[in-house]
């Protein structure tokens, strides 16, 4: 989540800086760190990462490492209640409930069922070893994202008269989709857990993209046109609820 940003006035060359550590305490909890050091950055920026339990520091140049572990340690209660609002982790385990095409549907695993992962009245059913339970759920997960993104792409290039172009299911950060100048789009895997108009509203988006690559008012009232959608209910959704799709696997 974003972030609170400390600005620094003073510009002093800093001396050389220990290794940053690989995780911090604040109060009670211990979090991942990453240090990222940026020439350009005017500011130490933070950021949180739940999905991965982590804070992002973005570090000028010009700033010591000291610095930015000061500037975490007092933002304790803006991290304490960006992880709250994020939600907890939810372990890909038998009797879990996790979420698809925006409905919560519990885990049936028994070594029983069938190797062949199905779904039906709330429950997404397997079998197979108990230790690969993440692994073969979410590539399951990211199959049922392409085929469904697929459909959806074909979907809106038919409505705007262009040729469906490369399709690619990612595995982003930060981004939910995008279109890049040799006309492949992205969509993160993770869409496939949100409600249908949720991940139609990013494909149809970057559908736009192919005939405005920018966000000009041609560029919205073009993905108006194509989506069937509000597509402001569907980023307010995203706004809402997306990162907690971070939480849901390993």
């Amino acid at each position: 989540m974003a972030a609170p940003i400390a600005r620094l006035f003073a510009r002093k060359p800093a001396p050389a800086s220990p290794e940053a550590p690989g995780r911090l305490t604040i109060g009670e909890r211990e979090y991942a760190l990453v240090i990222r050091r940026h020439a350009r950055a005017h500011n130490i920026r933070l950021r949180t990462d739940p999905a991965r339990g982590a804070l992002l520091i973005t570090l000028p140049g010009h700033a010591r490492l000291g610095e930015a572990i000061a500037f975490a340690r007092a933002q304790a209660d803006w991290i304490e209640a960006s992880f709250a609002k994020a939600g907890a982790h939810v372990a890909i385990e038998p009797g879990a409930l996790i979420p698809y095409r925006g409905t919560e549907h519990r885990i049936d695993w028994d070594a029983r069922h069938g190797r062949r992962v199905s779904i039906a009245d709330g429950t997404i059913r397997l079998g197979g070893a108990a230790d690969l339970i993440d692994t073969r759920l979410t590539r399951w997960l990211k199959a049922e994202a392409k085929r469904l993104c697929a459909a959806d792409l074909a979907d809106y290039c038919a409505r705007a008269g262009v040729p469906a172009p490369s399709l690619a299911i990612s595995n982003a950060a930060r981004r939910w989709g995008s279109c890049s100048a040799n006309g492949t789009i992205r969509i993160n895997w993770r869409l496939v857990m949100a409600p249908d108009e949720v991940r139609r509203s990013v494909v149809a988006h970057e559908v736009a993209h192919l005939k405005h690559m920018n966000h000009s008012a041609d560029f919205y009232a073009w993905l108006d046109h194509l989506f069937e959608g509000d597509r402001k209910d569907a980023d307010s959704w995203l706004k809402a609820y997306g990162r907690g799709l971070y939480l849901v696997g390993t």
